[in-house]
């Protein structure tokens, strides 16, 4: 079982840096395969949505797992119809229902929807200071979002949730946000796949034989991202978690660093006025 390091928030809470993202995971049989040999690797962190139909899986495996509510990190997000409808606070007691709690450890707005997340956030804070989120933050927030935030919210976020990888550094915003005491966490960590075949970072996975994918996420460690690969295969989930026993070097950080290349595999919330 893989020790995961723990990241503090700017609300003195500890977040674990590794988490399973659960995106797309909509087969209850599947989800609770995942979970399970997530737990007997050592994950805590999970990572759902609304939107994403699973919040019920999710709350059914840790309950089943039998250990206390204290030993989990839970995440879900209010998904952008919610929003966009002015039913943050209302829509949130349902996702305590379908996850078995009375609270979430994190709970983020999914998306900066225009007109609307002014709204959203103040509704996140009524809901933290009635104890139903330890945590709040956002997801796909530029800088310019973040910025307006300052207008009219009582706290920053404690946390921004955006795609991040090795060919999607986005350095400007990570910078903004380590400034600003925003943790950043990292989903789509492997970019969906959709480069694997990088000659450099293949050397690099043969140099301190870990595995393409091991390279990118320990790339996110390196960054003191949090991250949340997603997986439902057993043994990539338990290889996605083996991140703490090598370090990459200096010149392989630079060169990884080279690597950036804007590549969007999800939303692009820099269109969002």
């Amino acid at each position: 079982m893989q020790d995961i390091r723990n990241i503090r928030l700017s609300d003195g809470r500890e977040i674990p840096q590794v988490g399973l993202g659960l995106w797309k995971v909509r087969d209850e049989a599947e989800f609770k395969r995942s979970f399970d040999a997530a737990l007997a690797a050592g994950y805590t962190h999970f990572d759902s949505a609304q939107v994403y139909g699973n919040e019920q899986f999710l709350g059914a495996c840790w309950k089943a797992s039998g250990l206390p509510r204290e030993n989990f990190w839970l995440t879900t997000k209010i998904r952008t119809e919610n929003i966009a409808l002015g039913h943050t606070q209302q829509s949130f007691p349902h996702s305590l229902e379908r996850l078995q709690t009375d609270y979430v450890d994190l709970l983020l707005l999914h998306f900066p929807v225009p007109l609307q997340r002014k709204k959203a956030w103040q509704a996140l804070e009524k809901i933290k200071a009635a104890g139903g989120a330890k945590s709040i933050g956002v997801s796909n927030y530029t800088i310019k979002h973040l910025e307006e935030m300052k207008l009219y919210a009582t706290e920053m976020p404690a946390v921004n949730q955006v795609e991040l990888h090795v060919f999607l550094q986005q350095p400007e915003l990570v910078d903004y946000c380590r400034k600003h005491g925003i943790v950043v966490e990292a989903y789509s960590p492997l970019a969906h796949g959709k480069d694997m075949k990088n000659a450099e970072v293949q050397a690099m996975a043969d140099r301190h034989g870990k595995s393409y994918a091991q390279i990118m996420l320990r790339w996110c460690i390196e960054n003191g991202l949090v991250l949340l690969p997603k997986s439902v295969t057993p043994d990539r989930v338990r290889e996605n978690i083996e991140l703490y026993d090598f370090e990459l070097y200096l010149e392989e950080l630079q060169a990884l660093a080279k690597l950036n290349r804007n590549l969007r595999t999800c939303w692009d919330p820099t269109r969002i006025p």
